[in-house]
């Protein structure tokens, strides 16, 4: 006679034991590298070199637009490029302006006021953002 076990062993096949601990540690190995990934990415995401905030603008006459922006750094040593944009009553672009934030030599303690040349009367002005050489995407 044979027992339970070996009927079903002979039916079924019998699995082998490592398998399982196998798949175990390959998934337990998957998430702590997409953990991983994934806190680097919301950290490099929370914490960009350059920021920036547009804080007032004043139409000076009809070719030009005042704006004062506030620029924070990461680091004083980063060079940052910043970029406003003047539209008309129509929502037309009338004027822009990049600006470079002197790394070193910037004082953070204030807005930087920039004057913005347009080709005829603006309405509002909009802050793209500001980039570094290594930060694409305007804050």
């Amino acid at each position: 006679m044979t027992s339970d076990s070996a009927v079903l062993d002979d039916r079924y096949g019998r699995r082998r034991p490592g398998r399982r601990l196998l798949l175990i540690g390959v998934s337990v190995a998957f998430f702590v590298v997409f953990g991983g990934w994934l806190a680097w990415v919301m950290w490099d995401s929370s914490t960009p070199e350059v920021e920036s905030d547009l804080l007032a603008w004043e139409v000076v006459d009809d070719h030009s637009v005042t704006a004062r922006v506030d620029v924070r750094l990461r680091d004083r040593n980063v060079e940052a490029t910043c970029k406003l944009r003047a539209y008309a009553e129509d929502h037309t672009n009338v004027g822009e302006l990049s600006f470079a934030v002197p790394g070193p030599d910037f004082d953070e303690d204030g807005p930087i006021e920039v004057t913005i040349r347009t080709e005829r009367m603006a309405t509002s002005v909009e802050r793209i953002g500001c980039t570094t050489p290594t930060q694409k995407r305007p804050r």
